[in-house]
């Protein structure tokens, strides 16, 4: 799973619209980079050398949503299943409480234990989510999003942001599936869009 564009994420709550814009734009800049870069690009041979740019949806700052977070103090870190047979241990850091299009969603945010030990990432918190284009415009095994755990209990979820994990391009990565209390009964018309060729 690549992880170079999380420092993108924004910690300010109150952002403008165009500050919004130029944000997931610059995020959008950022990971097209990550996959033209055969280094870090999840794609390979023809498919590398012709790619342009990612597909997103139309950058919709109504996606953009302040969350409450309520961390759970102690909970245990458990073995999270993959596509591979590897298995990822992660544990839920808390919940997050919030309101889009209307619906109130309480949903699963998680916390990496091999991430813990790296300096970079040790504030790092895993957000995976499933929704109602999946297979419909996006990768059906669902979208992943990269927080930041915050000083207070407030924390920006940003669905511009949503991207595919890279096990949707390639079968060489082994890549956490998304739990099924992490489903959202929506269609998130925002961030990464899935083609379904690769």
């Amino acid at each position: 799973m690549r992880l170079t564009f999380i420092l993108l994420f924004v910690a300010q709550i109150a952002f403008s619209q165009d500050d919004v814009i130029a944000d997931v734009k610059k995020f959008q800049e950022t990971i097209n980079k990550e996959f033209s870069d055969p280094s870090t690009s999840p794609l390979e041979g023809k498919t590398l050398k012709k790619f342009k740019t990612l597909p997103f949806y139309d950058i919709d700052p109504g996606y953009r949503v302040v969350a409450k977070l309520h961390r759970t103090d102690g909970s245990d870190f458990k073995p999270m299943k993959t596509t591979t047979a590897r298995f990822a241990n992660h544990r839920i850091y808390g919940v997050l409480e919030f309101t889009l299009n209307g619906k109130k969603i309480e949903i699963p945010v998680y916390q990496s234990k091999d991430l813990l030990s790296n300096p970079e990432y040790k504030d790092y918190l895993f957000f995976p989510f499933t929704d109602l284009t999946n297979n419909e415009g996006t990768y059906g095994g669902g979208r992943y999003i990269d927080l930041r755990i915050p000083s207070g209990d407030e924390i920006v979820v940003d669905f511009n942001k949503a991207y595919n994990p890279s096990c949707a391009y390639s079968p060489k990565y082994s890549c956490p599936i998304v739990p099924s209390e992490n489903h959202i009964d929506l269609a998130i018309e925002a961030g990464v869009k899935y083609e379904g060729h690769h």
